[in-house]
């Protein structure tokens, strides 16, 4: 049978979403981003009025007002997000049960056994019922994989529709960046480009064993993909996607200065992931911090923790070793992130004499009891000592602002 892959974009979704609630919004520069006056923010989405101006996703929101002066900040509301994804998401549930979604906005759908209607029918009907029952609009990407079909969606935007096939993919797929195909970031693209290797095509044509050599096997897999050989399967909607991470970052109200500053920051960071952890009854076992200064300028370091653990406490003293460690203070830093990675799902931890695992097992229901307060009092009645030194550094809930975000494919 063949395989009809369709992925569904919804563009330029939260700005979408509140220009459908506010149509005084429609025709002017618009974004969603953070609290603009805390500088609690960056450009998440935009519309594209305002993308017209050259913004980026990811762009501070004091640079993006310099490129469009003009420009309406809107503040998140993910909570309506959702409710416009499940609109969505009801659409495509009329049409088949095999539906992996990919973050709030995105999904892929396979409709291989439709008997009625083919891929390019099918993407067409979902984009016009999306339009006029959501109120949004969609891309469609329709291929013989996930891969292509993730490509076709981005391939011409905005309510546009690429069908890729094999007859058609070298001519569509390979002139294409590398950095166009999911999960090449700037970091493997930068790799890519000092061997030759630009485009997807320049991708596919590589020796494997030299792929394999400079990125592992992710070079192997980066390739097939790009050759068009990707036969994984879209998971049926009743499978939740593996939890892979669980992280929180934030752009700071001020530049933090010192390692005093640094600590604050990390401690709420790490006390929410802790919490989140404890919530879906996970464990991790590497820890990631992610540092970027004010100038822009961020890299990531991660480090093996000694036993699995969700304790807040020994969450922030790898953070701070790992800071310390990697950080040289030429710039003030601007955002923090800390991420936990490689769960333990068994829990099962050596004893030895020093006590351990039961002084671990003690900082957890401390943890936990300090979790009950929160939840019934609120986030800031209670803290570390370290978070009253600065209150306004240290007043943020990103456990209370977190959003989901998609898991890597790969």
């Amino acid at each position: 049978m063949k395989r009809q892959i369709l992925h569904i974009d919804c563009n330029k979704f939260y700005a979408s979403v509140e220009c459908f609630l506010h149509p005084e919004l429609r025709d002017k520069p618009v974004a969603v981003g953070g609290d603009e006056e805390s500088r609690h923010g960056i450009i998440l989405t935009k519309n594209e009025i305002a993308s017209k101006y050259g913004l980026t996703v990811g762009e501070p929101i004091w640079k993006a007002k310099q490129k469009c002066r003009n420009l309406i900040i809107v503040t998140p509301n993910f909570p309506t997000y959702i409710e416009f994804s499940k609109k969505v998401r009801s659409i495509l549930e009329d049409y088949t049960d095999l539906i992996e979604p990919f973050g709030l906005d995105e999904s892929w759908i396979d409709v291989s056994g439709d008997w009625f209607k083919n891929g390019r029918e099918i993407g067409f009907e979902i984009k016009e019922r999306v339009r006029k029952e959501v109120g949004i609009t969609v891309s469609v990407g329709v291929s013989y994989n996930k891969i292509f079909a993730k490509l076709g969606s981005d391939y011409r935007k905005p309510n546009a529709m690429t069908v890729i096939t094999k007859k058609n993919f070298k001519k569509i797929v390979w002139p294409l960046k590398c950095s166009d195909m999911i999960m090449v970031g700037p970091a493997t693209t930068r790799k890519l480009n000092q061997y030759g290797i630009y485009t997807l095509g320049d991708l596919a044509n590589s020796n494997e064993a030299f792929l394999k050599n400079i990125l592992g096997k992710n070079g192997i897999l980066l390739r097939r993909y790009a050759r068009g050989e990707d036969m994984a399967p879209v998971r049926h909607k009743a499978i939740e996607r593996d939890i892979k991470s669980i992280g929180n970052a934030t752009t700071t109200i001020r530049d933090l200065k010192n390692v005093q500053d640094v600590k604050i920051i990390f401690t709420v960071l790490a006390e929410s992931v802790a919490r989140r952890m404890r919530n879906l009854g996970l464990k991790g076992t590497t820890l990631s911090i992610y540092v970027r200064d004010k100038n822009l300028g961020s890299f990531i370091r991660q480090c093996k923790l000694p036993a699995p653990t969700n304790v807040s406490g020994e969450l922030i003293e790898n953070a701070m070793r790992l800071f310390i460690a990697n950080y040289d203070w030429k710039l003030p830093i601007r955002s923090l992130g800390i991420t936990v990675t490689d769960f333990d799902f068994d829990f099962i931890s050596q004893f030895d004499f020093s006590k351990t695992i039961e002084k671990r097992e003690k900082l957890e229901k401390i943890d936990t009891a300090v979790e009950l307060i929160k939840d019934r009092y609120g986030s800031y009645c209670i803290g570390r000592g370290t978070t009253l030194i600065d209150k306004e550094l240290s007043h943020f809930s990103p456990y209370d602002d977190h959003n989901i975000h998609p898991v890597s494919p790969l």
